[in-house]
């Protein structure tokens, strides 16, 4: 499939889709052994041989999607200098280096999607895109309407003005209220800080939904590749082509969290 030089670029690393174009203009790439100079100009990124500043560009990967249930005690991250275990060592059998799209923090589980697609994970977490996220959310006592729907108004934090939500009071057990909580903003611990600037702490926060992608019965600690359709719905909610090429979606079988296996060196 061909596709813009410069979107190419920046699908594989090399730069920023502006310094792409900078690259260009300035005569640093060739395709197929002739300087290319046009910005707008088509390549196939499979056949064709391009070079950047002398250096071949590396085909590109094949790019995989996986949903994710982390459970808690795990970090969202590649690595932790403080030895904790990584959502990577649930997925021991993926081959590819993926990277979780946005973050649960460590006390939090729920939905999470990796990727290699660098240009999905970006539009996915850009405020732009407003991708809608949901979340059950246990809190210690039961929020009177008043604060529920000042929540859903939107709430005045250390780092600004939160964008209006949507707040339900899904059930109350002793003493102690569940709550369905939607946003489209991807703040550090937005949802815990919301809750405690009401005056309702987390006890318990599990994401269920990203866009069209949900949770269902995918138990803590497995994990399984979208669909085709799946991974289409996310490009079109984000504002991307849909490539023509087949999405690899390998069969993994997920595994739960527990019981939990002494931490894997993650060479990835």
């Amino acid at each position: 499939m061909e596709e813009r030089l410069q979107k190419v670029l920046a699908r594989a690393g090399v730069a920023s889709r502006r310094q792409a174009e900078e690259l260009i203009t300035g005569g640093k790439v060739t395709v197929n052994g002739k300087v290319v100079t046009q910005l707008g100009t088509k390549v196939n990124a499979e056949k064709d041989k391009i070079l950047v500043n002398g250096k071949l560009l590396p085909p590109p990967e094949k790019k995989v999607y996986f949903l994710l249930h982390k459970p808690r005690g795990y970090v969202t991250t590649l690595s932790d200098e403080r030895g904790r275990k990584t959502v990577l060592d649930l997925l021991p059998d993926v081959e590819e280096r993926v990277y979780p799209v946005g973050r649960l923090d460590y006390d939090s589980e729920g939905l999470l999607l990796l990727t290699n697609d660098g240009e999905l994970a970006y539009a996915l977490t850009h405020p732009r895109h407003q991708v809608k996220k949901t979340y059950l959310v246990r809190v210690a006592g039961v929020p009177e309407p008043e604060k529920l729907q000042a929540m859903a108004r939107g709430l005045q934090l250390a780092d600004g003005l939160t964008a209006p939500a949507d707040v339900k009071l899904v059930d109350i057990l002793n003493g102690r209220a569940l709550l369905k909580i939607s946003i489209h903003e991807g703040r550090n611990r937005q949802v815990r800080r919301m809750c405690e600037h009401i005056g309702y702490p987390v006890l318990r926060l599990r994401r269920v939904c990203i866009g069209p992608l949900q949770l269902k019965d995918l138990k803590p600690g497995q994990y399984r590749p979208l669909t085709r359709q799946e991974v289409k719905e996310l490009r079109q909610l984000a504002g991307l082509t849909v490539p023509e090429a087949k999405v690899k979606a390998k069969q993994v079988a997920g595994r739960p969290a527990a019981p939990r296996r002494p931490q894997a060196k993650n060479k990835r």
